[in-house]
Order: C-alpha cells, then structure tokens, then sequence
C-alpha cells in the first residue's frame, strides 16, 4: 500500500495541500475511508463532514483531548462534542479507533435498525457519546452547559493546589449550526461568562444543503464571536495538522474566555468530482466516485471497512495514554482526600449522585385556614428549603426569577469572578436556556433548573424534546400557567401547552393543585430519572384541606382528594389539575346541593399516574363510573383518556383573552356553577356518545 499511498499524497499536494507525516496522513484518510464506506454501504448518510473534518478530529483526538477508553465515564475526562450530529461517522470512527469498543461491523451497519451506530449520536447508545446531536445548534448550546457545570463544580471543590475538577469542553460545530439561533444565544451568553475551558472548532467548509453559503450565510463569523467576547483563531488550511494544533494550544492556553477556532475545510475532501459540493452532504458518493476517491488518496479501491496497522496503533496509543493520565488523576483526587477529608467526600457523594441526608424532611409543610398562595410562589419556598440540603441545586431564569420565584435567596450569581453562585441568569434566551440545563446535567454533579413563563416554553420545545430524548435530569419550572394571568392577553395566555407538553415522551409534567401539592411534585422532581416541567400559577390558591391526604396522594400523579358527602357513592368524577382543583371542589359542593354525589380527583401528573398498577388506578377511577367532567384551563386533548365515551370535558379550546384574571375564568366558564351544570348533564345522560366523549368546551360556553 505505501507506495499508492505516496502516490495519493503527492497528487493531493499539487492542488495546494499541507504535506503532513505520511503517518499523520494514514490516520486521517482512514477516517475518510471508513465514512465513504460505511454511507456507500448504508445506501444514506453523510460522507463530506466526515471526509473534510478528518484532519481536525485525528489532531485533537490524538494530540489534546484527555480521555480514558476503558472508563468512558471517567470525572477527569474531557468532554467532547460532536453539535452537527449528522458528521456521526466522524464520532464513530474515532470510537472505533481508540479503543471504545465500538468494532467495525456496527460502523458497517451504519443507520440500520438496532445497530448502535444510528444516523446522528445517541448518548447512552454507545459509551463516548457525550449528547444526543441532531438538530443543529443543540450541541454547541449543551456543551456550554457542560462548560458551566465545569466551573461550577471547580469553584466549589477545587483548592489551591487540589484541582480534582479541571478539565475542557471540546466540540466540532458547523455552519448549519451557526445559522440557528440557539448558537448565537448560547454564544452570547458563554462570551458574558468568560467559559475559558470552552474550545470550538468550525468546520468552515462554506456548504449547506442547498449549495453555497453565501446563498444565506455571509457574515463574517470571526468577528461575530469576537464581539461576544470570544477568543478567536484562523486556520486556513483545514488539513495541515500542526496548524491545527498550533492554534488548539493557544486555545488552551487562554483561560479566560471560550475559544473559537475557524478551520478552513473542503467538504468531501479527496474526491475528485464531488470535492467542495453540496452534493457530497448528505448523499454517498457513490460507487464510482468512491473508488475514484480512495484512488486519489491512495488507498485499495478493493478493502472496505480497512484500518491499516499503523493507523490503528497511533490511534489505540489512547488506550495506554488514557490510563496513564487516569492514575495520575487518581493520585490527585487521593492527595485531595487527604487533605480536604470532608469536602472530598462531599464531591464523590456529588459526582456519583448520592442522595444527600434530610432534604425530604426539609420540604415545607404548607397550613390551611391562612392566605392564597400561587404555586409559583410555593416552588420558590420549596426551592430555597431544597438548597440548604441539595448543594448541586443550580439555575435561573430567562430574565423572569421575579416572576417565576426562582432566585435562590444568598446563594449569590454564577459569573466571572463568582462561580461559587447558583443563580444563573441567562437572559431572554429560552432556547439556548433550555440546552444549556440539559448539558449541565449530562455532565454530572448538578441538579439545573431553568424557568420562564409557560407560553415560552414554545420557544425551548425543542431543547426540552431533547433533554427527554437523552433523560437530562433537568427541572424546567413554567409559571402563569392559564388564561387566569389575566391582562397579558392571548400572547401570554397558554391554552395547547399542557396537552403538547404531555405528549413527549419521556417528560413528566406536573401541574399540582396547591402549595402541598408543589411539594410532592418537587419532591418526584427530584427523586425521579429524566426531565421534568412544573407548571404553575400566578394566582393565589387557597392552601386545600387535608394536608396528610394531599401529601400521600400526590406523588402517586393522581388520587382521590375528596369524596361524595356522607359518604354516598359517586355518581360522577370531577377529574382536575392546577388551579381548577379547588373549583372542583367547590362544583362538588354545588352537586350536593342538587343530590348529586361527586368524587373529585386531583390528577398532578398523568404520567406519574399512569405508572401506578392498575388496581390503584381503578380505585381512583373506578371503571364502573362512567359519569366523569374533567376540568383544566387548557386545551381538552387529550382528556378523553380518562373521561372516556360517556364524559364531558371543560376546558378551553380557543386563544384567551385580555382582562382581569378572575373575569377572564368566569368568561371562560370556569365556575363552580357551570362545572355543576356538566356535570349533571353527564350524569343524567350516562350513555356514550357516537364519535367519542362529549367535550363542553368554554369556547363554545362563551359564544352561546
């Protein structure tokens, strides 16, 4: 082969490539290799980032990068970050390679069903995915969470001459991920907090999708991050290795601010016709072009899926380097046990998620008899007791921690010379918010919280999706959660949010009835795997009896909260969540009144609820109760779940309205009267209904 080999390297030398190490060159064409075969394979994929990239991800993988093969989930690594996930085969590769235990039929069964090697990476698919990245953006926005907790975790542990929590955040982003929004948030946001052990490269191949950059893309993106704060560096030749790591240690060397290194590549590099292309993204070459290719780099056009001997040794010298930098961590971490007993133990107890003693005990306790009080208002009490026994509770706001009751009282703000806060302020960027959170929490040692108005989670759907698609364990708390904020109006007012938040897997969603109820759900919050969202209210909410019964109940997502008077059988269920409990309650009274007897169930988390056997489920909805009105200020979607053909839904399916709060929900048809009113109806009709459950929807309540 050495003599193709040669042969490929000097044509590639006449059109103006670096001439590396022979070796150096050997590494880096396997890398193209093996994506050229593996997407020709497929019949799909994406070869060209692969191919064009190769040289950066050979020279930080084998030069900088600080990892352990055998413990891929090692404190002491640095992480790595792949944000254009479709460059999947360059992550595969270099797993292969170094020794993860990734061999090569999986990368030879490349996007197929149940290969361990999908389209884009997913963490907890294969060991040395950091992150789930797909959708462009995500990454370089959840590595900067990474970047956080980083510092975080330093400035609480570290001590002079102990630096148990030091290392860096390495990623690969590309122009698609320049152009989303969420970088250019995120980036801003990691500028203002000087991340210095932050390091990007850009893949600067000037292709996207649909043909050059310039179509869309002209800006001159150095100067962007510079005026963000960041450090900057250039390479114009994406293939020459020592320039690459010339300006990857200036990178590390600046601790400052996060680092962004523009490296100039050429997508598909090698192949002769498709070189430079957008044809060459997400499509193989070939299989002419993919001979032709492997021609031109010198490599036998009649091997698939080959790694020649002294690539895979330079390569696999990760194996015995990430050992040795291992145990040299390892005698830091026993100097640091040593001499900081107490606290090294707090930190291991952190890292490996330890349950830390009393912060169950410490949830408060909420009387009856005294004044409203918003569930916004309760997490905020729940959140500042939670802190005193929870140390990694970390996170903040969209600019809204007055409204949202998220500030953690004295507990002093994560920045630049500060990074012993656990207040975050992240501005008015939802989206970038809500990747950052679920970075934090893939990186370990951090409970994150992120929060802003309910409606607005529209604007972080995505990083939520995300954060259930890898189970962050992250809490997004989301206030004014109805159309009773009031005079904000429809803009403000959520009415689809619920049903589209409970439709995401993986996501369970809490909306409790009042202050005890907010307890329970920050308790499953925290106890609990995978993200969570808390929906709360802006209005006062009486603090409802029964303080024993609300706090067994509720972290069961659903129990019965009070039943028919006198202890009558029930001849309805009034099924409610949030702040449309207690009108429950109170539409139960009416029945009563009119001899009817009602059942009311407090339901604060369907998907908590569903969990539960059957035999509990059925005694808090007994099947033989066909009579049920759920009650919810928010789209009906989904109700037909538990009130089934023969019930009745109240709820509203149509924008709000801007007004005082409580006229709004009277306007709305959110009365005990009218709760009452369906209910009796059901009740006296008691038969299905052709083409399913009826729904008395305040649209159609407040137009008749």
């Amino acid at each position: 082969m050495g003599a193709a080999y040669a042969r490929g390297t000097d044509d590639l030398a006449k059109e103006g490539v670096v001439a590396n190490s022979a070796t150096d060159d050997l590494c880096i064409n396997t890398i193209r290799a093996l994506a050229i075969d593996a997407t020709q394979r497929a019949g799909s994929g994406h070869p060209g980032a692969p191919m064009g990239a190769a040289a950066m991800a050979y020279t930080l993988w084998t030069r900088f990068l600080r990892h352990d093969p055998a413990d891929p989930e090692w404190w002491g690594r640095d992480r790595f970050i792949l944000s254009p996930g479709h460059a999947s085969l360059l992550l595969y590769a270099l797993l292969h390679l170094t020794g993860y235990g990734l061999t090569l039929d999986e990368i030879a069964r490349y996007r197929q069903l149940g290969s361990r090697t999908p389209g884009h990476p997913e963490r907890g698919l294969l060991p040395g995915a950091e992150v789930t990245t797909g959708p462009l953006g995500a990454g370089f926005a959840m590595g900067i969470g990474m970047g956080i907790a980083e510092h975080f975790l330093a400035g609480h542990f570290n001590r002079p001459g102990h630096e148990v929590v030091d290392h860096r955040i390495y990623g690969f982003v590309s122009d698609g991920d320049l152009m989303e929004g969420v970088s250019s948030e995120a980036a801003s946001l990691a500028g203002s907090l000087g991340l210095g052990k932050l390091v990007y490269l850009y893949d600067d191949n000037d292709i996207s999708i649909e043909g050059s950059t310039d179509l869309a893309f002209s800006e001159q993106v150095d100067q962007r991050f510079r005026a963000y704060g960041w450090h900057v560096d250039r390479v114009d030749e994406g293939n020459d290795v020592e320039a690459i790591a010339e300006a990857l240690q200036g990178a590390c060397d600046e601790l400052a601010r996060p680092s962004l290194i523009v490296v100039k590549t050429q997508i598909a590099f090698g192949s002769p016709h498709l070189q430079g292309t957008a044809a060459a993204h997400g499509s193989p070459l070939g299989d002419e072009e993919a001979r032709l290719t492997k021609e031109a780099l010198g490599w036998p056009v009649d091997r698939e899926f080959y790694v020649p001997d002294e690539a895979q040794a330079v390569f696999r010298r990760a194996v015995d380097e990430g050992a040795r930098r291992h145990r040299e961590w390892d005698d830091r971490v026993a100097a640091y046990a040593e001499a900081e007993p107490q606290l090294a133990r707090q930190w291991r107890d952190t890292m490996e998620g330890r349950d830390p003693p009393g912060w169950r005990e410490a949830l408060p306790r909420f009387a009856t008899g005294g004044k409203a009080i918003a569930t916004r208002e309760a997490s905020g009490q729940v959140l500042n007791a939670l802190i005193e026994h929870l140390p990694t509770l970390v996170g903040g706001s969209a600019d809204l921690a007055p409204s949202t009751r998220t500030e953690l009282a004295g507990y002093g703000d994560l920045g630049l010379d500060e990074w012993c806060g656990h207040n975050i302020h992240f501005g008015v960027r939802e989206h970038a918010m809500g990747n950052i959170v679920s970075g934090m929490a893939l990186h370990g040692g951090v409970l994150p919280y992120a929060a802003t108005f309910l409606t607005f989670s529209d604007y972080m759907r995505p990083a939520i999706r995300l954060a259930a698609l890898q189970q962050a364990h992250a809490v997004f708390i989301l206030t004014h959660d109805s159309v009773a904020l009031g005079g904000d109006g429809p803009t403000h007012q959520p009415v689809e949010h619920l049903a589209s938040l409970r439709a995401m897997p993986g996501l369970t969603v809490y909306r409790p009835a009042d202050a005890n109820e907010t307890a329970m759900c920050w308790r499953l919050a925290v106890e609990r795997p995978g993200p969570a969202a808390l929906v709360l209210s802006r209005q006062g909410l009486p603090v409802l009896d029964d303080v024993d019964r609300i706090r067994e109940g509720a972290p069961y997502g659903g129990y019965v909260l009070a039943e028919p008077p006198e202890g009558a059988e029930a001849d309805v269920l009034l099924v409610a969540t949030g702040s449309e409990v207690v009108l429950a309650l109170e539409a139960r009274d009416v029945l009563h009144r009119r001899g009817i007897a009602a059942r009311v169930v407090s339901l604060p988390s369907w998907e908590v609820f569903e969990e539960q056997p059957r035999e509990y489920r059925d005694s808090v909805l007994p099947p033989d109760v066909r009579a049920r009105v759920s009650v919810e200020a928010g789209a009906t979607f989904g109700w037909e779940r538990y009130v089934g053909d023969a019930g009745m839904s109240v709820g509203i399916d149509r924008f709000g309205a801007s007004g005082p709060g409580a006229e709004v929900m009277r306007h709305f048809g959110f009365t005990a009267a009218h709760v009452a009113d369906v209910a009796e109806q059901v009740g006296r009709r008691r038969q299905p209904v052709a083409g399913g459950p009826w729904r008395w929807v305040a649209s159609r309540f407040a137009s008749s």
